[in-house]
């Protein structure tokens, strides 16, 4: 594996934590200590956060095109030679199957920004409106689209490393400068991506820094200080709340990318034996996934067959070891996050939901913070079950009636983030789906989910989109200048 990084990056160069504190990195499938990191103090974020300012406003990282498209290119060329060590790295400190390792947590990351690249070159950062004439003047209008600033990016433990470039692909092709906080759980799919930015890239000092740490103060720093202009979080509705309000008292910009308890809808008509077993899916990654389609939707005419397919499938999930390319699922990212997904199969045993399978610790893995594959059917739309967020392998069914209900259902929510819709015919499926008030959904198998699409959330599933046009313009603010008609 490609030797860990413990440090900072604080404009430019590679430090440990100015107190000299550190913490463990936990494998969360062994429990074993897999080193250290810099446990980072307000101190540390504060000096990040100005040398984030310092390299916007004083060099030409904001305004040279070539060089943020140069560099970006010298950034995926050298993560692309690591990545078998990357992929390693990333399964160890996530818990994350390494099969999902070549796919979207790490190969597909790096591939995707070639997007970002293109875009540095090509996006019209500079465009023409129509002369117009205002009080008998000709006048010229041009639309300038110019970096936001200073971004704050706070990201996740389930997909660290992807997330990670997801934040920076983007802030840096438009000419951010970024401070960025990874969770305490997987520190170093953030700072070996600093190693390398530091030694592997032209990127000015202080366009990129990384700051670990297992302070909250940290993240609030971000969404706090005046000097950073916008903050970029993916996470909890909970936590996106606080970010939310906590940047209110500047007025800062805030891109979230939050919680969902995403339906999939299976109606009458769709071929049973073929879609439901699908729903085993959901326990990719132990469930840690906000798009994963943890409520499952069955007609009360076939619910019973729909619930026998989906204990078939559940028990029939290889899980444990995440290096063993043959499991989808490993264990959760930590003891505490364990502790919080059997709280939620707790609950819902005593608000008489229908245990059908698994509901506890699995007595086959006796190291590592697993939770066996567990299903509830019968469940109370209205319950919290139904409507918390788990983040964990735990899938919720429930009964609905005709297609009204259904929609009805999926719909009640505070989340908005996902779906699924399946049926005999695409007509009848792509009915539903345009009814159900979430920001992506998939119709009999099809998916969305590449760079080039808009990826978001309506209600309390986040605020803006990330990946595509979307995705870049969030980093951008929009100047229009008027000047003297000389034809």
């Amino acid at each position: 594996m490609i030797s860990p990084e413990s440090r900072n990056l604080i404009d430019g160069r590679l430090v440990e934590a100015a107190n000299g504190a550190t913490y463990p990195n936990i494998n969360p499938a062994t429990e074993e200590v897999l080193g250290v990191t810099a446990d980072s103090s307000p101190e540390d974020m504060a000096r990040a956060i100005g040398a984030a300012r310092r390299a916007f406003d004083e060099t030409g990282w904001a305004t040279d095109n070539a060089l943020r498209a140069r560099c970006l290119r010298q950034l995926t060329e050298a993560m692309d030679a690591a990545k078998d060590d990357l992929r390693e790295l990333i399964v160890a400190e996530a818990g994350a199957p390494v099969l999902l390792a070549y796919a979207a947590l790490c190969d597909a990351a790096i591939e995707w920004m070639d997007y970002w690249i293109g875009l540095a070159e090509s996006y019209p950062f500079e465009t023409s409106m129509p002369d117009m004439d205002f009080m008998g003047k000709r006048t010229r209008r041009l639309v300038r689209r110019e970096p936001a600033g200073v971004v704050g990016a706070i990201t996740p433990f389930n997909f660290p490393f992807s997330l990670n470039l997801t934040k920076l692909g983007p802030a840096l092709a438009a000419g951010c400068t970024v401070v960025l906080k990874p969770a305490p759980d997987t520190p170093w799919s953030a700072t070996i991506l600093g190693r390398i930015i530091a030694e592997q890239t032209d990127i000015p000092a202080g366009v990129v820094n990384v700051v670990t740490g297992t302070s909250s103060a940290l993240g609030e720093m971000l969404t706090t200080d005046p000097r950073v202009d916008l903050v970029t979080f993916t996470g909890s509705t909970e936590v996106g709340r606080k970010v939310m309000a906590a940047a209110a008292a500047t007025v800062k910009r805030t891109f979230l990318e939050l919680g969902g308890k995403s339906a999939a809808i299976v109606l009458d008509d769709a071929p049973f034996e073929k879609v439901v077993p699908g729903i085993g899916v959901m326990c990719s990654h132990a469930g840690q996934g906000c798009v994963l389609t943890s409520r499952l939707l069955l007609p009360r005419a076939r619910y019973e067959e729909g619930v026998a397919l989906a204990k078939r499938a559940f028990e029939g999930l290889a899980y444990g070891d995440p290096t063993d390319t043959k499991h989808l699922m490993g264990p959760v990212a930590s003891q505490r996050q364990r502790e919080r997904v059997l709280g939620h199969i707790a609950k819902a045993k005593a608000g008489g939901a229908r245990l059908v399978t698994g509901g506890g610790v699995p007595a086959h893995l006796p190291k590592g913070f697993y939770v066996e594959p567990t299903i509830f059917a019968d469940v109370d739309p209205s319950s919290a079950l139904a409507q918390e967020e788990v983040f964990g392998p735990v899938l919720a069914i429930i009964p609905f009636d005709d297609d009204d209900d259904a929609v009805r259902i999926a719909n009640d929510s505070i989340y908005g983030l996902s779906g699924t819709v399946a049926s005999a015919s695409d007509e009848r499926a792509l009915a539903v789906a345009r009814r159900i008030r979430t920001g992506t959904l998939g119709v009999n198998g099809a998916h969305w989910y590449a760079v080039d699409t808009p990826f978001g959330g309506y209600g309390q599933s986040g605020i803006g989109r990330e990946n595509g046009i979307a995705g870049l313009e969030e980093y951008l603010e929009t100047k229009v200048i008027g000047l003297p008609y000389r034809g």
